[in-house]
């Protein structure tokens, strides 16, 4: 199990709760598809959940000496989960990001209700052109297709021409799932003919043929290894020193290394492919800023700098 896994139960998990009140541990257990005692576990997580603040009254409460002793979950202090959400213009802003990134992919079933959840979160943080979204998702046909045949488990024969010009190939695939990478939608699926994983770009799909052989169990597709900085080419390696007061750097930023120093300075290096992203973090640092390699890595922030400070003192 993994803590994706977990955050997705609990939110089905409260609200079922409330619905459900002395609700019997092994029977929940088994609708979640968990053991009871991975619940118990799951129950104490909910103990620290609730609004901010971590008062007594914040939080969600949970009588575990009838879990404990009896069996029986008896959850409350949780109506707060009722009331309606309120975005920040940041949070709403992603979410319109992600719907559009939505709209590009998914299938022409999904795109009705899309379109109308982004109607109205534009109504509230309007309409005008702020973020833009552009993915290689193929035709609308291809996904429709693809996502028939996830959903019915079944193979498919594709009608792909592969990066190089005039080849064209018709593999037989167990489709698996459906990714985007660096702004291109992937089809990942097992290759009878080569009997391992591939991923086929969408937009390189001509045909989907369905088929009526259901896919067999492969196990998961392997993640493409390193993070999604390591696969663009024109991505720098950076290497800046810090003091130690600027040691969340390591924890809040993807990096490739990160070695502390006796006197607490911490030497972070890291993968930019956005010269106005350091120049920005560079920024925010300020002199916390010791060392920067290459230098000419950090030249834009300085000379930003140098100008911020001469509007300051003309």
């Amino acid at each position: 199990m993994t803590s994706a896994d977990q955050v997705a139960r609990l939110l089905a998990l409260v609200p079922y709760l409330q619905q459900h009140p002395d609700a019997d541990v092994r029977v929940t257990a088994a609708l979640f598809n968990t053991t009871p005692r991975q619940l118990v576990a799951d129950l104490k997580v909910l103990w620290y959940c609730g609004l901010p603040g971590g008062l007594p009254g914040d939080l969600i409460e949970i009588d575990m000496d009838a879990v404990e002793l009896h069996g029986r979950i008896r959850l409350s202090n949780a109506g707060f989960l009722a009331r309606p959400v309120r975005f920040t213009l940041d949070e709403a802003m992603s979410l319109a990001v992600a719907l559009r990134a939505l709209l590009e992919l998914g299938d022409s079933g999904l795109k009705t209700a899309v379109q109308s959840a982004l109607v109205k979160l534009e109504a509230v943080i309007g309409t005008e052109a702020r973020v833009g979204v552009r993915l290689a998702g193929g035709e609308d046909e291809t996904r429709d297709a693809l996502a028939a045949a996830l959903a019915r488990g079944v193979a498919v024969r594709l009608d792909y021409h592969g990066p190089s010009r005039g080849v064209a190939t018709r593999p037989l695939v167990d489709p698996e799932r459906i990714v985007v990478r660096d702004g291109y939608a992937y089809l990942d699926a097992w290759s009878h003919e080569r009997g391992a994983w591939r991923s086929f770009r969408l937009d390189r799909i001509v045909a989907v043929t369905p088929t009526d052989r259901p896919v067999s169990d492969h196990g998961a597709p392997p993640s493409p290894a390193g993070g999604w900085l390591d696969h663009r080419q024109d991505a720098v390696e950076v290497t800046l020193e810090l003091a130690p007061e600027a040691r969340w750097v390591t924890e809040y930023h993807p990096i490739r290394s990160a070695v502390i120093k006796p006197d607490g300075v911490v030497s972070v290096t890291l993968l930019v492919a956005d010269p106005a992203w350091l120049r920005r973090l560079l920024l925010r640092l300020g002199p916390a800023v010791l060392r920067v390699e290459p230098p000419a890595a950090a030249a834009s922030a300085a000379e930003v700098a140098r100008e911020a400070l001469d509007l300051y003192e003309s």
